[in-house]
């Protein structure tokens, strides 16, 4: 059985995307949560990739996605060092621990 390759990454990017907006929802962990995220993205940028295949724009689609993996990794990095002093002022890293931080 021959499956195209669109069909293969349309499920890779129903995957992906899947996964992490599940995690986002269901994970109370920050550190988790910013893992759920980068999966979430990776999802929607091999989804650029392949609308940009499908119309025959892949330079545009490959400039898009990179764009959006560099901003993706400045999110990551700002939101595990934000999780890293969450940690350090409250001893958890438990979403609902966040309330302890007000004055």
């Amino acid at each position: 059985m021959n499956l195209p390759i669109p069909f293969i990454v349309l499920v890779a990017v129903l995957s992906l995307a899947g996964t992490g907006f599940y995690c986002l929802l269901f994970t109370r962990n920050l550190i988790k949560l910013v893992v759920a995220l980068q999966l979430l993205v990776k999802g929607v940028v091999l989804a650029f990739v392949l609308a940009g295949h499908m119309q025959g724009a892949q330079n545009l689609a490959q400039t898009m996605a990179v764009t959006v993996i560099v901003a993706d990794t400045i999110v990551a990095v700002i939101g595990l060092a934000l999780a890293v002093q969450i940690r350090l002022r409250t001893g958890s890293l438990d979403v609902k621990n966040l309330s302890k931080l007000k004055r």
